[in-house]
Protein backbone atom coordinates (compact mmCIF):
# COMPACT_ATOMS: atom_id res chain seq x y z
CA UNK A 1 0.00 0.00 0.00
CA UNK A 2 1.66 3.21 -0.46
CA UNK A 3 1.78 5.93 1.52
CA UNK A 4 -0.85 8.44 0.44
CA UNK A 5 -3.48 5.59 1.02
CA UNK A 6 -1.96 4.90 4.25
CA UNK A 7 -2.05 8.50 5.25
CA UNK A 8 -5.79 8.83 4.08
CA UNK A 9 -6.91 5.67 5.97
CA UNK A 10 -5.31 6.32 9.40
CA UNK A 11 -5.92 10.11 9.27
CA UNK A 12 -9.50 9.15 8.14
CA UNK A 13 -10.03 6.56 10.39
CA UNK A 14 -9.65 9.30 13.09
CA UNK A 15 -11.59 11.79 12.06
CA UNK A 16 -14.39 9.43 11.61
CA UNK A 17 -14.24 8.44 15.62
CA UNK A 18 -13.81 12.04 16.37
CA UNK A 19 -16.98 13.02 14.59
CA UNK A 20 -19.04 9.95 15.88
CA UNK A 21 -18.31 10.81 19.40
CA UNK A 22 -19.35 14.80 18.66
CA UNK A 23 -22.50 13.02 17.60
CA UNK A 24 -22.62 10.52 20.48
CA UNK A 25 -22.17 13.09 22.60
CA UNK A 26 -24.06 16.07 21.45
CA UNK A 27 -25.16 18.79 24.14
CA UNK A 28 -28.71 19.31 24.56
CA UNK A 29 -28.48 22.09 26.68
CA UNK A 30 -26.21 25.23 27.82
CA UNK A 31 -24.93 23.60 30.74
CA UNK A 32 -24.12 21.06 28.34
CA UNK A 33 -22.28 22.88 25.76
CA UNK A 34 -20.57 24.94 28.31
CA UNK A 35 -19.50 22.78 31.15
CA UNK A 36 -20.25 19.31 29.78
CA UNK A 37 -22.91 19.19 32.84
CA UNK A 38 -20.20 19.16 35.03
CA UNK A 39 -20.22 15.05 35.17
CA UNK A 40 -17.07 14.65 34.28
CA UNK A 41 -14.84 12.22 35.73
CA UNK A 42 -11.16 13.43 37.11
CA UNK A 43 -9.25 11.21 35.11
CA UNK A 44 -11.20 11.97 32.08
CA UNK A 45 -10.98 15.23 32.10
CA UNK A 46 -6.98 15.51 32.65
CA UNK A 47 -6.49 13.50 29.72
CA UNK A 48 -9.10 15.78 27.72
CA UNK A 49 -7.02 18.58 29.57
CA UNK A 50 -4.05 17.12 28.52
CA UNK A 51 -5.30 17.49 24.58
CA UNK A 52 -6.50 20.46 24.88
CA UNK A 53 -3.30 22.21 26.56
CA UNK A 54 -0.96 20.00 24.00
CA UNK A 55 -1.34 21.82 21.18
CA UNK A 56 0.29 22.24 17.60
CA UNK A 57 2.76 24.17 18.76
CA UNK A 58 3.77 21.37 21.33
CA UNK A 59 3.42 18.40 18.95
CA UNK A 60 4.41 19.92 15.88
CA UNK A 61 6.18 22.92 16.62
CA UNK A 62 8.05 22.79 19.91
CA UNK A 63 10.23 20.47 19.61
CA UNK A 64 10.61 21.75 15.92
CA UNK A 65 11.90 24.99 17.57
CA UNK A 66 14.20 22.98 20.15
CA UNK A 67 16.07 21.25 17.34
CA UNK A 68 16.57 24.62 15.75
CA UNK A 69 17.44 26.72 18.73
CA UNK A 70 19.10 24.73 21.16
CA UNK A 71 19.42 25.57 24.95
CA UNK A 72 17.78 29.05 24.34
CA UNK A 73 14.29 27.40 23.60
CA UNK A 74 14.25 25.30 26.03
CA UNK A 75 12.38 27.87 27.67
CA UNK A 76 9.33 26.57 26.18
CA UNK A 77 9.58 23.91 28.10
CA UNK A 78 10.24 25.27 31.38
CA UNK A 79 7.27 28.27 30.91
CA UNK A 80 4.42 25.88 29.47
CA UNK A 81 5.34 23.05 32.17
CA UNK A 82 5.60 25.61 35.33
CA UNK A 83 2.66 27.61 33.99
CA UNK A 84 0.46 24.73 34.70
CA UNK A 85 1.63 23.78 37.90
CA UNK A 86 1.14 27.49 39.04
CA UNK A 87 -2.92 26.82 37.06
CA UNK A 88 -3.28 23.55 38.96
CA UNK A 89 -2.32 24.96 42.33
CA UNK A 90 -3.19 28.82 42.55
CA UNK A 91 -6.48 28.99 39.97
CA UNK A 92 -8.42 26.37 39.39
CA UNK A 93 -9.75 25.21 42.57
CA UNK A 94 -10.74 28.26 43.24
CA UNK A 95 -12.63 28.81 40.20
CA UNK A 96 -14.18 25.81 40.24
CA UNK A 97 -15.39 26.59 43.74
CA UNK A 98 -16.92 29.75 42.41
CA UNK A 99 -19.03 28.03 40.30
CA UNK A 100 -19.56 29.30 37.32
CA UNK A 101 -19.70 28.45 33.37
CA UNK A 102 -16.65 31.48 32.39
CA UNK A 103 -13.65 33.25 32.96
CA UNK A 104 -15.62 36.63 32.28
CA UNK A 105 -18.36 35.45 34.02
CA UNK A 106 -16.23 35.16 37.17
CA UNK A 107 -14.34 38.30 36.62
CA UNK A 108 -17.76 40.35 36.43
CA UNK A 109 -19.34 39.19 39.53
CA UNK A 110 -16.09 38.98 41.65
CA UNK A 111 -15.52 42.79 40.47
CA UNK A 112 -19.48 43.23 40.56
CA UNK A 113 -19.31 45.38 36.72
CA UNK A 114 -20.78 44.37 33.39
CA UNK A 115 -17.64 46.65 31.99
CA UNK A 116 -14.94 44.53 34.12
CA UNK A 117 -17.17 41.40 32.38
CA UNK A 118 -16.74 42.98 28.84
CA UNK A 119 -12.89 43.68 28.68
CA UNK A 120 -12.66 39.87 30.32
CA UNK A 121 -14.32 38.98 26.78
CA UNK A 122 -11.90 41.14 24.30
CA UNK A 123 -9.18 40.09 26.13
CA UNK A 124 -9.86 36.32 26.15
CA UNK A 125 -11.10 36.62 22.44
CA UNK A 126 -7.55 38.52 21.60
CA UNK A 127 -5.57 36.27 23.27
CA UNK A 128 -7.59 33.20 21.84
CA UNK A 129 -8.26 34.39 18.25
CA UNK A 130 -4.32 34.71 18.44
CA UNK A 131 -3.56 31.41 19.78
CA UNK A 132 -5.80 29.47 17.39
CA UNK A 133 -3.40 30.89 14.63
CA UNK A 134 -1.18 28.79 15.60
CA UNK A 135 -3.39 25.77 15.73
CA UNK A 136 -4.51 26.35 11.95
CA UNK A 137 -0.84 26.79 11.26
CA UNK A 138 0.08 23.28 12.42
CA UNK A 139 -3.28 21.87 11.01
CA UNK A 140 -2.30 23.44 7.56
CA UNK A 141 1.20 22.12 7.86
CA UNK A 142 -0.13 18.71 8.51
CA UNK A 143 -2.86 18.42 5.54
CA UNK A 144 -0.61 19.85 3.12
CA UNK A 145 1.89 16.88 3.19
CA UNK A 146 0.27 14.14 4.28
CA UNK A 147 -2.75 14.59 1.81
CA UNK A 148 -0.43 16.07 -0.60
CA UNK A 149 -2.30 19.08 -0.81
CA UNK A 150 -1.43 23.03 -0.70
CA UNK A 151 -0.47 24.84 2.82
CA UNK A 152 -4.01 26.73 1.91
CA UNK A 153 -5.81 23.54 0.96
CA UNK A 154 -4.89 21.62 4.20
CA UNK A 155 -5.72 24.79 6.16
CA UNK A 156 -9.42 24.71 4.65
CA UNK A 157 -9.88 21.23 5.18
CA UNK A 158 -8.62 21.20 8.86
CA UNK A 159 -11.05 24.07 9.37
CA UNK A 160 -14.04 22.17 8.22
CA UNK A 161 -13.37 19.31 10.36
CA UNK A 162 -13.19 21.34 13.60
CA UNK A 163 -16.02 23.25 12.27
CA UNK A 164 -18.05 19.88 12.40
CA UNK A 165 -17.29 18.46 15.56
CA UNK A 166 -16.78 21.59 17.73
CA UNK A 167 -19.94 23.20 16.72
CA UNK A 168 -21.88 20.44 16.64
CA UNK A 169 -20.87 18.73 20.35
CA UNK A 170 -19.99 21.84 22.43
CA UNK A 171 -18.08 21.19 25.58
CA UNK A 172 -19.62 17.83 26.19
CA UNK A 173 -18.36 16.33 22.79
CA UNK A 174 -15.32 18.35 22.95
CA UNK A 175 -14.22 16.85 26.14
CA UNK A 176 -14.93 13.11 24.87
CA UNK A 177 -13.39 13.93 21.63
CA UNK A 178 -10.21 15.29 23.39
CA UNK A 179 -9.74 11.92 25.13
CA UNK A 180 -9.62 10.13 22.10
CA UNK A 181 -7.44 12.79 20.28
CA UNK A 182 -5.54 12.56 23.61
CA UNK A 183 -4.59 9.05 22.81
CA UNK A 184 -3.89 9.47 19.38
CA UNK A 185 -0.83 12.20 20.05
CA UNK A 186 0.51 10.58 22.86
CA UNK A 187 0.93 6.97 20.45
CA UNK A 188 1.80 9.19 17.63
CA UNK A 189 4.83 10.97 19.42
CA UNK A 190 6.01 8.33 21.53
CA UNK A 191 6.32 5.39 19.16
CA UNK A 192 8.56 7.12 16.60
CA UNK A 193 10.61 8.43 19.00
CA UNK A 194 10.88 5.09 20.66
CA UNK A 195 12.41 3.96 17.27
CA UNK A 196 14.41 6.45 16.33
CA UNK A 197 16.17 6.66 19.60
CA UNK A 198 16.64 3.02 19.40
CA UNK A 199 18.35 3.60 16.40
CA UNK A 200 20.61 6.63 17.09
CA UNK A 201 21.01 5.06 20.71
CA UNK A 202 20.23 1.47 21.13
CA UNK A 203 17.90 2.99 24.55
CA UNK A 204 14.25 2.23 23.94
CA UNK A 205 13.57 5.66 26.49
CA UNK A 206 14.20 8.85 24.09
CA UNK A 207 14.43 10.86 27.17
CA UNK A 208 17.44 8.39 28.81
CA UNK A 209 18.62 8.23 24.58
CA UNK A 210 19.42 11.79 25.16
CA UNK A 211 21.89 11.14 27.27
CA UNK A 212 23.03 8.09 25.83
CA UNK A 213 26.50 6.97 23.60
CA UNK A 214 25.34 8.08 19.64
CA UNK A 215 25.83 4.41 18.14
CA UNK A 216 27.92 5.71 15.77
CA UNK A 217 30.70 7.75 17.30
CA UNK A 218 30.59 6.49 20.33
CA UNK A 219 30.49 9.57 22.15
CA UNK A 220 27.39 11.67 24.11
CA UNK A 221 24.72 12.09 21.62
CA UNK A 222 24.10 15.91 22.49
CA UNK A 223 28.18 16.17 22.39
CA UNK A 224 28.08 14.80 18.54
CA UNK A 225 25.15 17.20 17.94
CA UNK A 226 27.01 19.93 19.84
CA UNK A 227 30.41 19.21 17.43
CA UNK A 228 28.15 19.00 14.09
CA UNK A 229 26.34 22.11 14.37
CA UNK A 230 29.74 24.24 15.18
CA UNK A 231 31.33 22.79 12.78
CA UNK A 232 28.64 23.79 10.07
CA UNK A 233 28.74 27.46 11.04
CA UNK A 234 25.62 27.00 13.25
CA UNK A 235 25.17 28.90 16.31
CA UNK A 236 25.58 26.25 19.41
CA UNK A 237 22.87 24.27 20.75
CA UNK A 238 24.32 23.42 23.94
CA UNK A 239 24.95 26.86 24.77
CA UNK A 240 23.01 30.24 25.53
CA UNK A 241 22.95 33.09 23.23
CA UNK A 242 20.20 35.15 24.15
CA UNK A 243 20.19 37.26 27.11
CA UNK A 244 19.37 36.16 30.52
CA UNK A 245 17.19 38.70 30.64
CA UNK A 246 14.80 38.36 27.93
CA UNK A 247 14.96 34.31 28.60
CA UNK A 248 13.45 35.04 32.30
CA UNK A 249 10.66 36.96 31.31
CA UNK A 250 9.93 34.45 28.34
CA UNK A 251 9.73 31.71 30.86
CA UNK A 252 7.72 34.02 33.01
CA UNK A 253 5.33 34.90 30.07
CA UNK A 254 4.79 31.14 29.31
CA UNK A 255 3.86 30.08 32.75
CA UNK A 256 1.37 33.20 33.79
CA UNK A 257 0.16 33.53 30.26
CA UNK A 258 -0.63 29.33 30.46
CA UNK A 259 -2.30 29.88 34.07
CA UNK A 260 -3.97 32.58 32.23
CA UNK A 261 -5.77 30.53 29.05
CA UNK A 262 -9.08 30.62 29.56
CA UNK A 263 -9.59 27.56 27.46
CA UNK A 264 -7.50 25.37 29.80
CA UNK A 265 -9.00 26.64 32.65
CA UNK A 266 -12.79 26.26 31.59
CA UNK A 267 -11.94 22.44 31.30
CA UNK A 268 -12.21 22.52 35.77
CA UNK A 269 -15.50 23.70 35.23
CA UNK A 270 -16.58 20.25 33.74
CA UNK A 271 -16.21 18.20 37.26
CA UNK A 272 -18.78 17.56 39.61
CA UNK A 273 -16.28 19.31 42.94
CA UNK A 274 -13.80 21.17 44.01
CA UNK A 275 -11.45 18.35 45.12
CA UNK A 276 -12.35 16.67 41.39
CA UNK A 277 -10.95 19.84 40.32
CA UNK A 278 -7.30 19.27 42.19
CA UNK A 279 -7.59 15.26 40.94
CA UNK A 280 -7.95 16.04 37.35
CA UNK A 281 -5.02 18.88 37.48
CA UNK A 282 -3.16 16.06 38.70
CA UNK A 283 -3.98 13.44 36.16
CA UNK A 284 -3.47 16.25 33.44
CA UNK A 285 0.41 17.08 34.53
CA UNK A 286 0.89 13.12 34.32
CA UNK A 287 -0.70 12.98 30.56
CA UNK A 288 1.16 16.51 30.00
CA UNK A 289 4.71 14.45 30.68
CA UNK A 290 4.36 11.81 29.20
CA UNK A 291 5.14 14.60 25.92
CA UNK A 292 7.22 17.02 27.46
CA UNK A 293 9.97 14.59 28.62
CA UNK A 294 10.02 12.96 25.15
CA UNK A 295 10.42 16.44 23.21
CA UNK A 296 13.75 17.24 23.85
CA UNK A 297 14.87 14.06 22.69
CA UNK A 298 12.76 14.62 19.61
CA UNK A 299 14.57 17.81 18.85
CA UNK A 300 18.11 16.73 19.17
CA UNK A 301 17.62 13.37 17.41
CA UNK A 302 15.87 15.13 14.46
CA UNK A 303 18.73 17.43 14.28
CA UNK A 304 21.42 15.04 14.26
CA UNK A 305 19.08 12.51 11.52
CA UNK A 306 18.84 16.05 8.86
CA UNK A 307 22.42 16.59 9.33
CA UNK A 308 23.61 13.34 8.87
CA UNK A 309 20.91 12.90 5.99
CA UNK A 310 22.55 15.83 4.20
CA UNK A 311 26.12 14.47 4.89
CA UNK A 312 25.96 10.74 4.75
CA UNK A 313 29.81 10.87 5.00
CA UNK A 314 30.14 13.55 7.62
CA UNK A 315 30.41 17.40 7.68
CA UNK A 316 33.88 17.19 6.58
CA UNK A 317 32.57 15.61 3.50
CA UNK A 318 31.19 16.73 0.71
CA UNK A 319 27.10 16.75 0.99
CA UNK A 320 24.28 15.39 -0.95
CA UNK A 321 23.63 16.26 -4.79
CA UNK A 322 21.01 17.74 -6.63
CA UNK A 323 21.02 14.66 -8.41
CA UNK A 324 20.37 12.32 -4.82
CA UNK A 325 17.75 14.73 -4.01
CA UNK A 326 16.01 14.14 -7.26
CA UNK A 327 16.67 10.77 -7.74
CA UNK A 328 17.56 9.15 -4.16
CA UNK A 329 14.75 7.17 -2.54
CA UNK A 330 15.93 7.68 0.81
CA UNK A 331 15.57 11.49 0.19
CA UNK A 332 12.20 11.09 -1.07
CA UNK A 333 11.35 13.02 2.42
CA UNK A 334 13.36 15.93 0.71
CA UNK A 335 11.16 16.00 -2.31
CA UNK A 336 7.67 15.31 -0.63
CA UNK A 337 8.25 18.39 1.53
CA UNK A 338 9.45 20.73 -1.05
CA UNK A 339 6.11 20.02 -2.70
CA UNK A 340 4.73 21.94 0.23
CA UNK A 341 6.64 24.95 0.64
CA UNK A 342 7.86 24.37 3.88
CA UNK A 343 11.26 22.99 2.61
CA UNK A 344 13.04 24.76 0.19
CA UNK A 345 16.89 23.60 -1.73
CA UNK A 346 18.49 25.22 -4.14
CA UNK A 347 22.21 24.71 -6.01
CA UNK A 348 23.00 28.44 -5.15
CA UNK A 349 26.90 28.07 -6.38
CA UNK A 350 26.37 26.09 -8.90
CA UNK A 351 28.58 23.33 -8.09
CA UNK A 352 25.67 20.30 -8.00
CA UNK A 353 25.65 20.02 -4.23
CA UNK A 354 23.27 21.00 -1.32
CA UNK A 355 24.94 23.06 1.22
CA UNK A 356 23.40 22.90 4.92
CA UNK A 357 25.76 25.94 6.74
CA UNK A 358 24.69 28.39 9.05
CA UNK A 359 25.75 31.29 6.59
CA UNK A 360 22.62 32.39 5.32
CA UNK A 361 24.49 33.65 2.13
CA UNK A 362 26.03 30.27 1.27
CA UNK A 363 22.73 27.43 2.91
CA UNK A 364 21.07 25.99 0.17
CA UNK A 365 18.34 23.92 2.12
CA UNK A 366 16.09 25.44 4.67
CA UNK A 367 13.82 23.67 6.63
CA UNK A 368 10.39 24.86 8.20
CA UNK A 369 11.03 24.50 11.87
CA UNK A 370 7.21 23.09 11.96
CA UNK A 371 8.16 20.03 10.10
CA UNK A 372 10.34 18.76 12.08
CA UNK A 373 8.32 16.55 13.85
CA UNK A 374 6.10 15.55 11.43
CA UNK A 375 9.35 14.65 8.54
CA UNK A 376 11.09 12.69 11.32
CA UNK A 377 10.02 9.41 10.51
CA UNK A 378 10.62 10.00 6.99
CA UNK A 379 14.43 11.44 7.63
CA UNK A 380 14.74 7.73 9.76
CA UNK A 381 13.39 5.93 6.91
CA UNK A 382 10.44 4.15 9.39
CA UNK A 383 8.17 2.01 8.49
CA UNK A 384 4.94 3.93 6.41
CA UNK A 385 2.50 2.92 9.63
CA UNK A 386 4.32 4.75 11.86
CA UNK A 387 4.57 8.16 9.21
CA UNK A 388 0.86 8.12 8.77
CA UNK A 389 0.63 7.38 12.83
CA UNK A 390 2.49 10.66 13.04
CA UNK A 391 0.28 12.48 10.75
CA UNK A 392 -2.94 11.22 13.04
CA UNK A 393 -1.05 12.66 16.24
CA UNK A 394 -0.25 15.77 14.70
CA UNK A 395 -3.37 16.38 13.54
CA UNK A 396 -4.89 15.17 16.76
CA UNK A 397 -3.10 17.77 18.42
CA UNK A 398 -3.80 21.03 16.86
CA UNK A 399 -7.62 19.97 16.43
CA UNK A 400 -8.55 19.57 20.10
CA UNK A 401 -6.71 22.70 21.27
CA UNK A 402 -8.87 24.47 18.38
CA UNK A 403 -11.81 23.01 19.52
CA UNK A 404 -11.05 24.28 23.06
CA UNK A 405 -9.95 27.60 21.89
CA UNK A 406 -13.27 28.12 19.96
CA UNK A 407 -15.32 27.11 22.74
CA UNK A 408 -13.57 29.51 24.89
CA UNK A 409 -14.44 32.46 22.31
CA UNK A 410 -18.22 30.98 21.90
CA UNK A 411 -19.01 30.83 25.64
CA UNK A 412 -17.69 33.97 26.35
CA UNK A 413 -19.20 36.23 23.01
CA UNK A 414 -22.98 34.00 24.07
CA UNK A 415 -22.79 33.67 27.56
CA UNK A 416 -20.72 36.78 28.46
CA UNK A 417 -21.41 39.44 25.66
CA UNK A 418 -24.93 38.02 24.73
CA UNK A 419 -26.45 36.95 27.23
CA UNK A 420 -24.53 38.58 29.67
CA UNK A 421 -25.03 42.25 28.63
CA UNK A 422 -26.80 42.71 25.36
CA UNK A 423 -29.72 40.31 26.10
CA UNK A 424 -30.15 38.72 29.41
CA UNK A 425 -33.82 37.15 28.47
CA UNK A 426 -32.47 35.05 25.34
CA UNK A 427 -34.02 31.81 25.27
CA UNK A 428 -31.77 28.59 25.92
CA UNK A 429 -32.18 27.45 22.40
CA UNK A 430 -31.26 30.81 20.61
CA UNK A 431 -28.39 31.15 23.19
CA UNK A 432 -27.24 27.83 21.75
CA UNK A 433 -27.49 29.27 18.46
CA UNK A 434 -25.38 32.31 18.56
CA UNK A 435 -22.95 30.05 20.86
CA UNK A 436 -22.82 28.27 17.35
CA UNK A 437 -22.61 30.88 14.77
CA UNK A 438 -20.13 32.82 17.04
CA UNK A 439 -17.74 29.53 17.07
CA UNK A 440 -17.91 29.47 13.40
CA UNK A 441 -17.11 33.11 12.79
CA UNK A 442 -14.30 32.33 14.86
CA UNK A 443 -13.06 29.31 12.90
CA UNK A 444 -13.47 32.06 9.29
CA UNK A 445 -11.18 34.67 11.23
CA UNK A 446 -8.43 31.96 12.45
CA UNK A 447 -8.79 30.20 9.05
CA UNK A 448 -7.80 33.80 7.23
CA UNK A 449 -5.26 34.60 9.52
CA UNK A 450 -3.63 30.98 9.29
CA UNK A 451 -2.69 31.96 5.97
CA UNK A 452 -0.36 33.98 6.84
CA UNK A 453 0.80 33.37 10.53
CA UNK A 454 3.34 35.95 12.28
CA UNK A 455 5.61 33.18 13.02
CA UNK A 456 5.91 29.21 13.67
CA UNK A 457 3.62 27.88 15.34
CA UNK A 458 5.09 27.83 18.84
CA UNK A 459 6.10 31.45 18.52
CA UNK A 460 2.42 32.93 17.31
CA UNK A 461 1.46 30.62 20.78
CA UNK A 462 3.68 32.24 22.72
CA UNK A 463 2.39 35.83 21.58
CA UNK A 464 -0.89 34.62 23.06
CA UNK A 465 0.25 33.37 25.91
CA UNK A 466 1.80 36.59 26.56
CA UNK A 467 -1.43 38.82 25.92
CA UNK A 468 -3.00 36.43 28.50
CA UNK A 469 -0.38 36.67 31.16
CA UNK A 470 -1.10 40.47 30.44
CA UNK A 471 -4.69 40.83 31.32
CA UNK A 472 -6.53 37.45 32.56
CA UNK A 473 -3.98 36.33 34.68
CA UNK A 474 -3.55 39.48 37.18
CA UNK A 475 -7.17 39.93 36.88
CA UNK A 476 -7.89 36.60 37.78
CA UNK A 477 -4.78 36.01 40.76
CA UNK A 478 -6.15 39.29 42.15
CA UNK A 479 -9.65 38.54 42.18
CA UNK A 480 -8.94 35.39 44.14
CA UNK A 481 -6.27 36.65 46.60
CA UNK A 482 -7.22 40.44 46.85
CA UNK A 483 -10.18 41.80 48.92
CA UNK A 484 -8.71 45.60 47.70
CA UNK A 485 -9.01 45.64 44.21
CA UNK A 486 -12.12 46.93 43.00
CA UNK A 487 -13.84 47.05 39.65
CA UNK A 488 -12.29 50.00 38.52
CA UNK A 489 -8.96 48.90 39.68
CA UNK A 490 -9.71 45.45 37.81
CA UNK A 491 -10.49 47.14 34.68
CA UNK A 492 -7.87 49.74 34.84
CA UNK A 493 -5.46 46.80 35.13
CA UNK A 494 -6.57 44.78 32.05
CA UNK A 495 -7.31 47.41 29.98
CA UNK A 496 -3.43 48.86 30.50
CA UNK A 497 -1.76 45.51 30.20
CA UNK A 498 -3.57 43.83 27.31
CA UNK A 499 -2.99 47.59 25.60
CA UNK A 500 0.34 47.88 26.20
CA UNK A 501 1.33 44.43 25.41
CA UNK A 502 -0.63 44.92 21.97
CA UNK A 503 1.45 47.39 21.09
CA UNK A 504 5.00 45.86 21.71
CA UNK A 505 4.00 42.60 19.64
CA UNK A 506 2.21 45.06 16.76
CA UNK A 507 5.49 47.22 17.01
CA UNK A 508 7.90 43.79 16.47
CA UNK A 509 5.24 41.96 14.46
CA UNK A 510 3.74 44.24 11.85
CA UNK A 511 -0.01 46.27 12.99
CA UNK A 512 -2.69 43.46 13.03
CA UNK A 513 0.72 40.96 12.05
CA UNK A 514 1.09 42.77 8.79
CA UNK A 515 4.86 42.74 8.49
CA UNK A 516 5.73 45.26 6.18
CA UNK A 517 4.21 48.01 9.24
CA UNK A 518 6.86 46.81 11.81
CA UNK A 519 8.82 49.05 13.15
CA UNK A 520 11.47 46.89 15.18
CA UNK A 521 11.89 43.01 15.64
CA UNK A 522 12.46 40.70 17.45
CA UNK A 523 16.89 40.19 16.51
CA UNK A 524 16.57 44.03 17.21
CA UNK A 525 13.90 44.47 19.83
CA UNK A 526 12.28 48.14 21.35
CA UNK A 527 13.58 47.61 25.09
CA UNK A 528 16.50 46.24 25.88
CA UNK A 529 16.50 42.71 24.73
CA UNK A 530 13.22 41.96 25.22
CA UNK A 531 11.27 40.42 22.17
CA UNK A 532 7.78 40.69 21.58
CA UNK A 533 7.25 36.72 23.03
CA UNK A 534 8.52 37.55 26.24
CA UNK A 535 6.85 41.38 26.68
CA UNK A 536 3.79 39.20 28.45
CA UNK A 537 5.58 39.75 31.98
CA UNK A 538 6.20 43.25 31.51
CA UNK A 539 2.56 43.81 30.20
CA UNK A 540 1.38 41.66 33.63
CA UNK A 541 3.36 44.17 35.88
CA UNK A 542 1.96 47.01 34.26
CA UNK A 543 -1.47 45.28 35.01
CA UNK A 544 -0.88 44.61 38.50
CA UNK A 545 0.63 48.13 39.53
CA UNK A 546 -2.23 49.78 37.82
CA UNK A 547 -5.37 47.58 39.23
CA UNK A 548 -3.24 48.27 42.56
CA UNK A 549 -2.61 52.47 42.09
CA UNK A 550 -6.61 53.07 40.78
CA UNK A 551 -7.87 50.17 43.48
CA UNK A 552 -6.22 52.70 46.33
CA UNK A 553 -7.23 55.60 44.89
CA UNK A 554 -11.32 54.83 45.07
CA UNK A 555 -13.53 53.20 47.31
CA UNK A 556 -12.96 50.01 48.50
CA UNK A 557 -14.86 46.79 47.16
CA UNK A 558 -18.87 46.31 48.62
CA UNK A 559 -18.39 43.87 51.95
CA UNK A 560 -20.80 41.06 50.22
CA UNK A 561 -18.11 41.30 47.77
CA UNK A 562 -15.09 41.09 50.18
CA UNK A 563 -17.10 37.88 51.75
CA UNK A 564 -17.79 36.06 48.66
CA UNK A 565 -13.75 36.40 47.97
CA UNK A 566 -13.25 34.90 51.34
CA UNK A 567 -15.57 31.82 50.65
CA UNK A 568 -13.67 31.43 47.54
CA UNK A 569 -10.40 31.22 49.04
CA UNK A 570 -12.37 28.23 51.45
CA UNK A 571 -12.51 24.87 49.50
CA UNK A 572 -14.65 22.98 50.67
CA UNK A 573 -16.77 21.60 47.92
CA UNK A 574 -18.92 23.61 45.53
CA UNK A 575 -22.08 24.80 44.52
CA UNK A 576 -23.79 24.22 41.26
CA UNK A 577 -23.33 26.23 38.11
CA UNK A 578 -26.13 28.68 38.00
CA UNK A 579 -28.63 27.37 35.59
CA UNK A 580 -29.05 29.93 32.25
Amino acid sequence: MDQFTLNLLVVGATFALYIGIAIWARAGSTAEFYAAGQGVHPVMNGMATGADWMSAASFISMAGIIAFGGYDTSAYLMGWTGGYVLLAMLLAPYLRKFGKFTVPEFIGDRFYSGTARFVAVVCLIIASVTYVIGQMTGVGVAFSRFLEVSNATGLYIGAAIVFAYAVLGGMKGITYTQVAQYVVLIIAYTIPAVFISLQLTGNPIPALGLFSNEVHTGQPLLQTLEGLVTDLGFKSYLNQSDTTLNMFLFTMSLMIGTAGLPHVIVRFFTVPKVSDARSSAGWALVFIALLYLTAPAVAAMARLNLINTIYPQGVAAAPVSMADIEGKEELAWVRNWAKTGLLTFEDKNGDGLVQYVGDKEVNELTVNNDIMVLANPEIANLPGWVIALVAAGGLAAALSTAAGLLMAISSAVSHDLIKGQLNPNISEKNELLAARISMGVAIAVATYLGLNPPGFAAQTVALAFGLAASSIFPALMMGIFSKRINNKGAVAGMLAGLIVTIVYIFLHKGWFFVADTASFSDSAPMLLSIKSTSFGAVGALINFAVAFAVSSATGAPPAKVQDLVESIRVPKGAGAAQSH
